[in-house]
């Protein structure tokens, strides 16, 4: 990490340290699916933060398809329809 950080007048334990930023970027590291498959421990940490972007823009995209067959689903369904009630009830 950049001494410039860690040399700049820190005061007290408000600011982040670079063990802390490691520590985050090893915990990511082990949530992106991407990353955790790969054979090779070492892993950048800018490798890291794109793949955590890759992988949020990725969820963000199912969403918005699930969002979107969701809607279907509920436009063909007769709202008082038993299958309308479980989906109401998914929802909330």
């Amino acid at each position: 990490m950049s001494s410039r950080r860690s040399r700049s007048g820190q005061t007290g334990s408000s600011r982040i340290t670079d063990d802390q930023i490691a520590d985050l970027v090893s915990k990511l590291q082990q949530l992106i699916p991407e990353i955790r498959n790969r054979r090779s421990d070492k892993v950048s940490a800018s490798k890291v933060l794109q793949e955590t972007c890759n992988y949020i823009r990725s969820l963000h995209r199912e969403v918005d398809d699930l969002s979107d067959r969701l809607s279907e689903l509920l436009a063909s369904t007769d709202t008082d329809s038993a299958q309308a009630a479980i989906i109401r009830s998914l929802l909330m």
